[in-house]
């Protein structure tokens, strides 16, 4: 059955955005996907194809834009889909423990909803949150900070019984005109610009 059959209104709202042109029509590939994505919580190989031909290409250039953003799931997720930051900043604070404690207490993989439909895992790229690793972000909802061993045993203890807690940090994480990290609790992480200076010019000047 087709997703955007009964939403044309919505479709030329989102294609009024852009050039009436072929290169405009695929420009409004990303947004009618977090539609459906919205809608459905993944993007299955059916609306893969539908978005596709709304936009006048193919199925595989679609899933080929989703494969770079790993906001888009082609697969079911969870009630609650906990995504954890893995690049090195988060991984040098602890990021693959915090990863192996999720997957070994909730007995899920990447890919899978846990047997109860409450959770599913997914590492992801760089949230920008390094002053605070390791970190999850759980759903679209807002970063969960610092979290180590207890932490995290409270939040999934608060999740068993569908009572998400307040994250740490809205999204987008707040940043003060000084450049450095705002806590949802006004607690100031990592330097500020005002700390940088020149480097010294070498001798002679450039080569």
């Amino acid at each position: 059955m087709s997703y955007f059959a009964e939403k044309q209104p919505l479709v030329a709202d989102i294609f009024s955005r852009y050039p009436d042109s072929p290169q405009g029509r695929r420009s409004a590939l990303m947004p009618l996907l977090r539609e459906v994505q919205d809608a459905e919580g993944f993007v299955s190989e059916a609306r893969m194809a539908e978005i596709a031909a709304l936009c006048g290409t193919t199925a595989t250039e679609v899933r080929s834009v989703m494969s770079f953003y790993s906001t888009y799931h082609t697969l079911p997720t969870g009630k609650y889909h906990l995504q954890v930051c893995s690049t090195l900043m988060c991984a040098l604070a602890g990021s693959d423990e915090l990863w192996d404690h999720l997957v070994e207490t909730l007995d899920v993989q990447p890919g899978e909803v846990s047997a109860d439909g409450r959770f599913s895992v997914q590492k992801v790229e760089c949230l920008g949150s390094c002053g605070t690793a390791p970190m999850m972000q759980i759903n679209n909802d807002g970063y969960y900070e610092n979290v180590g061993p207890s932490k995290c045993a409270r939040i999934l203890e608060s999740l068993r019984s569908d009572l998400q807690p307040l994250p740490d940090n809205p999204v987008p994480v707040t940043v003060g005109a000084d450049g450095r990290q705002v806590l949802a609790t006004g607690q100031a992480i990592g330097s500020s610009v005002t700390g940088l200076h020149r480097l010294p010019e070498q001798a002679g000047g450039e080569a």
